[in-house]
């Protein structure tokens, strides 16, 4: 019945501005927009509707309760971390290994955290 998460929404002040900013910077395409809101895919299926938000923009810290990322799959950490490096990406700490799996946070265009992954393993 239930088959899994179909989009995750992100609330921003300017939501073309950040789907463009996923588009510049994470390779998403923006596949569907209506009414101001815009549908970004990753290569791999998976998608964010990035919708109007009202009020002050308070970038979330990594300790708030709530959602505290998104993660973002990668093949090649490096390459991709210098990729978000040679962009101004703003990164919230040095990348670290934890478990054999290489991670690194940094934000998006509105203060929103992700992290860069690569592992070692799938996950079961």
């Amino acid at each position: 019945m239930f088959r899994g998460l179909e989009h995750t929404a992100i609330a921003s002040p300017d939501p073309r501005a950040l789907a463009e900013w996923y588009a510049a910077h994470l390779d998403f395409v923006i596949n569907y927009e209506y009414a101001g809101n815009y549908f970004v895919r990753a290569a791999n299926g998976t998608m964010l509707e990035i919708i109007p938000g009202k009020g002050l923009l308070t970038p979330p810290q990594l300790d708030d309760p709530g959602i505290r990322h998104l993660a973002i799959d990668v093949d090649d950490f490096d390459a991709a971390h210098e990729r978000l490096k040679a962009a101004g990406v703003r990164f919230l700490g040095e990348p670290m290994n934890k478990q054999g799996n290489r991670l690194l946070f940094f934000a998006d265009g509105d203060g929103n955290i992700l992290h860069l992954i690569q592992r070692e393993r799938p996950l079961p």
